[in-house]
């Protein structure tokens, strides 16, 4: 399996190409790392491929916040310059400089 680099990056808003969503993105897989039973889950016509980098995103919908994890392949930027209102936003990032978060600095022992 070849690696792909990632097309996104951590705090970059994008949106689902199929579904009514958008996030900003808070960590990034190189390929597929949840499990069978999420990945079966997902109808065949619609599954993604594995060899890809997945993202994980503080997702909202037009209704609800959540955490989702979407394929490269099933995502774009969104430029639409609204900041994402999911409440774990503060958690993550610092701010929203020209539609990027900056991730927030995390001390550690």
């Amino acid at each position: 399996m070849t690696l792909k680099h990632a097309k996104f990056r951590i705090g970059q808003v994008v949106k689902h190409r199929i579904f009514p969503f958008r996030g900003v993105i808070f960590d990034v897989d190189p390929v597929f790392a949840n499990t069978e039973e999420w990945w079966n889950a997902i109808p065949e016509n619609v599954r993604p491929r594995k060899d890809q980098p997945f993202y994980h995103l503080l997702a909202e919908s037009e209704d609800t916040e959540y955490v989702a994890y979407v394929s490269e392949q099933n995502l774009l930027v969104d430029d639409s310059e609204v900041p994402v209102r999911h409440p774990q936003v503060a958690e993550f990032f610092d701010a929203n400089v020209d539609g990027i978060y900056r991730p927030r600095e995390r001390v550690s022992h």
